[in-house]
């Protein structure tokens, strides 16, 4: 099982990430996010930071579809991600190696070209 220390600690390892303020997690490459905490937003209440899920970048709809109809007791959306190569991830539905590879993969989607030879340095140890 996986939380949001586990988020912070492998995003962080992964080269030129940077950790933006936030009342929970929010992480970025290249100025673009690449992983943070749910906002979950309910109708005439005020919005609420889930560290217990996170938004997680996945590329593409085919992607996101793929992972939501395979695994739904581990990827989720909602509305207001419908059409966003972006998936709801339950942190206790994965174990810490699950999310480094998630992790990961959505740096590497985010990160420009020129800097994914920096990931190479990072051994599996410190993801």
């Amino acid at each position: 099982m996986a939380d949001a220390e586990d988020v912070r600690r492998l995003a962080l390892a992964l080269p030129h990430t940077v950790e933006i303020q936030s009342d929970g997690f929010d992480f970025r490459v290249a100025d673009k996010g690449f992983v943070w905490s749910y906002p979950e937003r309910r109708p005439g209440r005020p919005r609420v930071i889930r560290r217990d899920i996170a938004v997680l970048f996945v590329g593409d709809e085919a992607e996101k579809q793929a992972l939501l109809l395979g695994e739904p007791e581990v990827f989720f959306t909602t509305s207001g991600y419908e059409g966003l190569p972006l998936v709801l991830l339950r942190l206790v539905a994965v174990d810490v190696e699950r999310l480094s590879e998630l992790v990961t993969d959505a740096w590497r989607m985010r990160a420009p070209d020129a800097l994914h030879a920096d990931l190479d340095g990072v051994g599996a140890a410190e993801r």
